[in-house]
């Protein structure tokens, strides 16, 4: 009779998360982040992991599918964890620059030249 598996490193998901299956947060795999920098004491293992993947990163970001994929994690997990994070105040998500972004209506005439000159 074989004895159950000892992993240590075998954790399930939903024990990482605390039962949860949706971050409080709106994170997306495609989704960057940017760590605080400093300590942070009484964080859980799998949070210094997390933010331990961007001492190397010297202060660019990360995005969340790659988190997941350094850390041998699910993304379902792992958004939540980056949540987390960003509650704590220890990470930041991205914004997108809407100045950057043309306006819809260009975009619509434009469209609308396109085809009537096809």
């Amino acid at each position: 009779m074989s004895r159950p598996r000892q992993d240590p490193d075998l954790v399930r998901p939903y024990v990482r998360t605390g039962g949860r299956t949706r971050p409080s947060t709106d994170v997306r795999l495609e989704s960057v982040v940017f760590a605080a920098t400093g300590t942070h004491p009484g964080l859980n293992a799998d949070g210094r992991r997390l933010l331990a993947l961007f001492a190397g990163a010297r202060g660019g970001g990360l995005a969340v599918a790659e988190i997941a994929s350094e850390l041998a994690l699910p993304p379902s997990t792992t958004r939540i964890l980056v949540a987390d994070l960003i509650g704590l105040g220890l990470m930041t998500l991205a914004q997108a620059q809407d100045a950057d972004r043309p306006p819809v209506s260009l975009i619509e005439r434009v469209l609308h030249g396109l085809r009537a000159h096809a």
